[in-house]
């Protein structure tokens, strides 16, 4: 069990950012949790196996169709046990 803390810039609000990862997330089974942030980024905690966590940081840097990611962020971060991957307001 490997966990990490993206932070997603660029336009990322108001384009179904959250919901796609989610969506994403549930698919490649990863779990945690994503946010909005007050200074327009999207930020994750991700975690699960190497495997379904690294999918996830790979489809944050596209992100959904109408997203236009600039750069992201990614740290190691520590597991939480997480049992599903929800989104945050």
């Amino acid at each position: 069990m490997i966990a990490r803390r993206v932070v997603v810039h660029g336009m990322v609000q108001g384009v179904g950012f959250r919901w796609s990862m989610a969506s994403e997330a549930r698919r490649a089974g990863a779990r945690g949790w994503v946010r909005n942030r007050s200074d327009g980024t999207v930020e994750a905690h991700v975690e699960g196996d190497q495997e379904a966590v690294d999918a996830l940081v790979t489809w944050a840097h596209g992100g959904p169709r109408l997203a236009r990611v600039t750069h992201v962020e990614v740290d190691d971060a520590q597991p939480t046990g997480a049992v599903e991957f929800d989104i945050e307001p």
